[in-house]
């Protein structure tokens, strides 16, 4: 199926059950060996012992719900019943599930979120509920029983510390195997049951914002460029107030001059733009960039990324409208045709070249330099030789 296929008839309109969605898995079964899941649970231990990962375990009877970092010592194994570690932004932190969030960049990366990896015993799940957004579920190692339903009733179990459906009724029931892959629209309700031990699901998630966040922010924003608005920093002035009988009443003269200056202020599609770029590039609060431990100077870093390339850290996230690049939320794009090509080159392949990186060099000419100082921050990170 093309991606246009799929966005026309699926995207935020119905599930969609791909069976050997990963071909790997069933080509390896074909040849008589089998393909595990590129990520260990010592590895996804590992990163939930981390303060910088956001991670949770969740166990099934009775429910609980604890959030790391754990000790890996702590966290159950393999074999144990009715638990599930759930780590967040795993592409951050590991290469081939960045690689896995690269297969979804049809969407737009305003949308794209992160990946989050569910491992758990046999048993293990969240629960019958409902995710508010898009998610595309692929099965990696072991075997999920996925059950949903497209019901109306959404109430919830009283005095759970997970949001857990209180009348769920299935209407479709599948058991994924490793390769397959299951696409829920959002409110779809979804129960997940590991079949095996070690069972591990990838979910990759997609940005939900709200408009109340949005304007809010937009409006936020406005308000700092109003500051330097001569017409609005003029004192309200009332020469032909009238003497008045009710003191505590907002004069109507004050209200409609305020009325009318509101009226005159206008956001163009390029002030909406440029401000969801900066919003929806920001990193998540919990989100750690770490600098280079031998930090090159200038000269230094333009010589080697002539040498080496260089790429966006897997924690970065760059946007852009007609008009600027935003990384991170910052604007780091001038407005000049050779910055844009950079600037847009990185944002589509994640990397540039030795040979792009000649060029790019040419152009950095001093330590303020947006390139310079993203690298600075860890945002951007030299290639291996």
């Amino acid at each position: 199926m093309s991606p246009e296929r799929f966005m026309k008839e699926y995207w935020q309109k119905k599930p969609l059950l791909v069976r050997g969605a990963i071909p790997a898995f069933a080509l390896a079964k074909i040849s008589g060996g089998g393909l595990n899941s590129p990520i260990s649970m010592a590895e996804l231990a590992e990163l939930s012992s981390r303060k910088t990962v956001e991670s949770r375990l969740v166990q099934s009877k009775p429910w609980s719900l604890n959030h790391g970092p754990f000790k890996p010592k702590t966290l159950p194994k393999l074999s144990d019943p009715d638990w599930t570690l759930l780590v967040q932004g795993v592409n951050g932190h590991h290469p081939a599930a960045k690689t896995v969030m690269s297969w979804f960049r049809f969407i737009p990366e305003a949308r794209l979120d992160d990946l989050m990896i569910s491992i758990a015993g046999p048993g293990g799940g969240v629960g019958p509920h409902l995710d508010s957004y898009d998610v595309f579920l692929i099965q990696m190692a072991g075997h999920r029983n996925w059950r949903i339903s497209t019901q109306t009733d959404l109430s919830l179990k009283e005095g759970l510390p997970l949001k857990i459906l209180k009348n769920f009724k299935p209407t479709n029931d599948w058991v994924l195997e490793p390769g397959d892959m299951l696409y829920l629209p959002p409110n779809v309700a979804h129960d997940g049951i590991a079949v095996d031990a070690g069972c591990q699901t990838w979910s990759v998630g997609f940005k939900v914002p709200n408009y109340k966040d949005l304007i809010s922010e937009i409006l936020w924003r406005t308000t700092e460029a109003l500051e330097n608005d001569p017409k609005l920093n003029q004192l309200y002035k009332d020469p032909q107030q009238r003497a008045i009988q009710d003191p505590a009443l907002v004069p109507q003269e004050l209200i409609d001059s305020v009325y009318e200056k509101l009226n005159k202020i206008h956001w163009s599609k390029s002030d909406i733009s440029c401000t969801l770029a900066s919003i929806l590039s920001e990193p998540k609060p919990q989100t750690y960039f770490i600098a280079p431990q031998s930090l090159l100077d200038l000269q230094a870093f333009k010589k080697a990324i002539t040498k080496q390339g260089i790429s966006l850290s897997p924690l970065s996230k760059i946007l852009h409208d007609q008009e600027f690049y935003y990384l991170n939320g910052e604007s780091v794009s001038d407005d000049t045709e050779d910055d844009w090509v950079f600037w847009k080159k990185i944002s589509i392949n994640q990397s540039l070249t030795k040979a792009e990186c000649i060029q790019l060099s040419k152009l950095i000419e001093d330590s303020q330099n947006p390139w310079f100082e993203a690298y600075c921050s860890g945002w951007l990170t030299l290639n291996s030789l």
